[in-house]
Formats: structure tokens, sequence, C-alpha cells
């Protein structure tokens, strides 16, 4: 067996005071000391995802390049153009791929990870791990189903792997269709442990005033073929100590351990 512990977050872009709370971000990152980060909401005119991985890698070793590294799949939509999903990892990458959701030009991130010989078996084998973020807004029930279509029909044509982690923000409560339908192929890896999704990963005390109802949207999936789940929690939902409406982002994250 091989362990490995795998974060998911939205970053919320630079809105809501992103140069007062980045640095909270990247403690606890720091913190966690995941191996593999599904990012969310990333905003590419200021080279954000670039900056966290660096910054943590600074904070580890002093060494702006080493051990994360950071790879960003771009939105093709002009209206969402300067937005991208990313994965930051210290496992080794065989390749990666954008795979098109469909509606306004959303992209999924998947990686292919090598995994140490002996994992999941005696000959060696890899893992996807896939960041994602569907399309939001209480009215794009059937817009996320169809991307979930798109995204699972992809990884299970095209290199299909039978170790698959799909992580992000899917922007839809555990009883909305994009969820019955993830269901139907992968796990809840946070169900699996606590025996339900989390309350509420959205909206921390960042957005002041609340602005929607809290809910759980973001999920981290896995594949039949990943052995178990050893543990999962909440992540960055620690505020600042001088500051209780200063939050890492607008959402929680999850941190999940996991075994092949």
């Amino acid at each position: 067996m091989y362990g490995f512990t795998a974060v998911t977050l939205n970053l919320r872009g630079r809105a809501n005071r992103w140069p007062a709370r980045r640095h909270l971000l990247v403690g606890q990152l720091v913190d966690a000391l995941p191996d593999i980060v599904a990012l969310q909401e990333i905003s590419l005119p200021i080279s954000q995802g670039a900056w966290l991985a660096r910054q943590v890698n600074i904070r580890l070793t002093g060494d702006s390049r080493r051990p994360y590294r950071i790879i960003q799949a771009r939105y093709t939509h002009p209206r969402h153009f300067f937005e991208a999903v990313g994965i930051m990892t210290r496992m080794p990458v065989i390749y990666h791929e954008a795979v098109p959701l469909g509606y306004g030009g959303q992209m999924a991130l998947r990686v292919n990870i090598e995994l140490p010989a002996g994992a999941a078996g005696s000959r060696r084998q890899s893992l996807d791990f896939v960041s994602v973020r569907l399309h939001h807004g209480g009215s794009g029930g059937q817009t996320r189903h169809e991307q979930v279509m798109n995204l699972v029909g992809r990884l299970n044509e095209k290199r299909r792997v039978p170790l698959q982690v799909v992580a992000g923000d899917f922007n839809e409560p555990s009883t909305g269709y994009a969820i019955a339908l993830m269901r139907q192929s992968y796990r809840s890896a946070y169900a699996e442990a606590h025996g339900r999704d989390p309350l509420a990963t959205y909206p921390t005390n960042l957005l002041q005033p609340q602005p929607v109802s809290a809910a759980c949207l973001d999920y981290v999936f896995i594949s039949p073929a990943v052995h178990r789940v050893t543990a999962a929690s909440i992540f960055a939902d620690k505020a600042a100590v001088d500051d209780d409406k200063l939050y890492p982002s607008d959402h929680v994250g999850l941190i999940v351990n996991l075994e092949v």
C-alpha cells in the first residue's frame, strides 16, 4: 500500500482581500504539507498559482522551485480567460491535459501521477488526479450535470487508469444532479470517513454580509480502485488571530488521506 495526502481549495481569485489573506493560506499549507493540491479560481493576471507554490516552497526548503510544482489549465471563454484551475504537486508527473467541460469554456485539469513500485499491487501504476470547478449558480443544475458527463466520459475513455481522484468546487449541494452522477462511479472521500459529506464548505466569514445560506459545494471523489480513506477533514478553516473575518478563502477546503 501507498498513502498520500490530497487537498482541494477554491482560492477566490484576487477578490476579497487577497493580499491580506494569502499568507494565511501559505501558512496552513505549510503546516498540512499535502502531497498534492487541487486549486480552483486561480487568477492568472497576478500569477496567483505560481506565487502560492513559490512561497510554500521557500517556507519549506528555501528553494522557490521545489518540492512543489504548479500546473494550470486556463479557461477558453473570453469572459473567463484570466481564470484557471490548477494542481500543485510534489508527486512525480507523467503527463497532464486540460479537459474541456463544455459550457463557458470551463476546463478541468487532469494530471497523471507516477506511483512508486508496490503501490496498488506488485506492478507499477499511475493515478489520475483532477482539479475541477463546475458552473456556479442555483439555476445551473443541468449545466453542471452535462459538465460531469463530459468529465467522466473523458477520464474513462481516453488513457483510462483505474485509480482516479476528482477534487474541486462542484458548486452544488450533495442532493444535486451532478453529485448524484458522480456517485454512480465514485465515492466521496469525506463521506466515506464520516458517514456524510460536510455540512458546509461555503461561505466562510470572509464574505460579509453572508451572500447565501451555507452549503457543501466542495468534494473529493475517488474511484472504486482506490483502496481506502484513512482520514478526512476540513482544511483552511482557521481565521487570522487578530481578525475573525479574515480567512484563507471564501470556501474552506478538504484534506484527505488516501491509500492505494
